[in-house]
């Protein structure tokens, strides 16, 4: 490879001490998963084994989770927002979440409600398709720059897609204000004062997905990861898995690393920050890892990730882009996993650690050895296909100077 491009940068939790969090537990995994198990196609998610590529990189396993292939949405979003929306109907119909009924609900339903939510893409098309689900409406916010085929998803699916001209964090106060007018019930993926148990709903619904690999590991013969990689944007995915991972495992037994784009990287902040408060990022928060384009952390998501994280790594986007091509373009038998800018970051890491100067430093640094069991999580395919081909194919955001 010629002169390495790929800058990162790689801290250690300042304020780790290993509380695991009462919210995103195994029993309110199985809730979660016992309620996405009802709903029609159901079907568990790719593990994915990278075999020839852990040989090359020099650990034991490389798992990805692959959520490219999540009922038809190409992404994993909708576990917590359909998850979110049923729990929020069981609440204003008094059902039990336990006995939920898609069709018999929908039937019951006499007044149509309406769900706002604000998005980069994936979340938004989660909640347009489980509000199309139930026969309700559903109006989604997305920040400025948002791809054609993104926002064409969600309205195919019958929703009001509107956007805006700000960025993801001020669509999402936008989408707030109005609702509020309108008595709309907002779905959003972040909590704040006062708005804590939907987003709550939403994380533990992605869990349902950490659940799945922990059985499809252990089917494998493989007991646990040693290693997790997850991305973040306000932290919701990351917290709730990584909660669920340490309710599991524990986290003293797992090298867990939160990985951002270093233009939105609010978590990474607040990992290095002296007191570990929230830090948040202001801007335009440009990065191709649109669906980690957020500067303001979850509150709920945040205490996990303080008290549980390993590392935080602050990266740029030719290392999503190399993740995606090494992904897209696999090693000897290796399966191919097609993932978008988001979801393939993680590997992106691995591969930049590779091929960079300091590999053996950073191997070491990051507790990887031959005996290593890396799980990676592909959050979304190309739900940017245009964009997707333009990295894949034409070399886009290149890792060589």
């Amino acid at each position: 490879m010629s002169t390495f491009s790929l800058k990162m940068e790689i801290a250690d939790n300042r304020h780790y001490n290993g509380q695991q969090s009462s919210l995103f537990t195994i029993d309110e995994a199985e809730k979660a998963r016992a309620f996405h198990q009802k709903v029609e196609g159901y079907q568990p998610t790719p593990l994915q084994s990278l075999d020839c590529l852990a040989k090359e990189i020099g650990v034991g396993k490389i798992l990805v989770k692959d959520e490219a292939y999540r009922f038809d949405l190409c992404a994993f979003k909708m576990l917590g927002g359909a998850y979110a929306i049923a729990r929020l109907l069981c609440d204003e119909y008094q059902l039990d979440i336990n006995t939920f009924d898609f069709d018999k609900l929908k039937n019951d339903i006499t007044e149509k409600m309406t769900f706002a939510t604000a998005t980069d893409g994936n979340h938004g098309r989660g909640v347009a398709w489980a509000a199309n689900k139930l026969g309700q409406n559903a109006v989604v916010y997305m920040p400025k720059g948002a791809a054609d085929e993104r926002v064409n998803n969600i309205r195919a699916l019958g929703a009001k897609c509107i956007v805006t001209d700000m960025n993801y964090d001020d669509t999402v106060r936008l989408a707030i204000k109005t609702a509020e007018e309108c008595g709309w019930k907002v779905v959003q993926d972040t909590a704040w004062e006062g708005y804590t148990k939907i987003p709550t709903w939403i994380m533990q619904g992605y869990t349902t997905m950490a659940a799945e690999a922990v059985d499809q590991m252990q089917s494998q013969g493989i007991n646990q990861p040693t290693h997790v990689f997850l991305q973040a944007g306000v932290g919701a995915m990351a917290g709730g898995v990584l909660g669920y991972l340490c309710d599991k495992f524990g986290a003293d037994n797992l090298h867990s690393v939160v990985v951002e784009p270093d233009q939105a990287d609010c978590i990474y902040r607040s990992g290095i920050s002296a007191d570990g408060g929230m830090v948040n990022v202001d801007g335009d928060l440009a990065t191709i890892m649109v669906g980690l384009a957020c500067g303001e952390p979850n509150p709920l998501g945040w205490p996990v990730l303080r008290d549980c994280s390993t590392q935080f790594v602050s990266c740029q986007d030719n290392v999503a882009a190399l993740g995606m091509r090494v992904l897209g373009n696999p090693l000897g038998s290796d399966p191919r996993v097609v993932s978008g800018e988001s979801g393939a970051v993680g590997a992106g890491l691995l591969a930049a650690i590779y091929y960079h100067p300091q590999r053996e430093e950073l191997m070491a640094k990051m507790g990887l050895t031959k005996d290593s069991v890396v799980l990676l999580i592909n959050t979304e395919g190309d739900t940017d296909p245009v964009h997707y081909r333009e990295v894949v194919w034409e070399g886009k955001h290149p890792t060589t100077a």
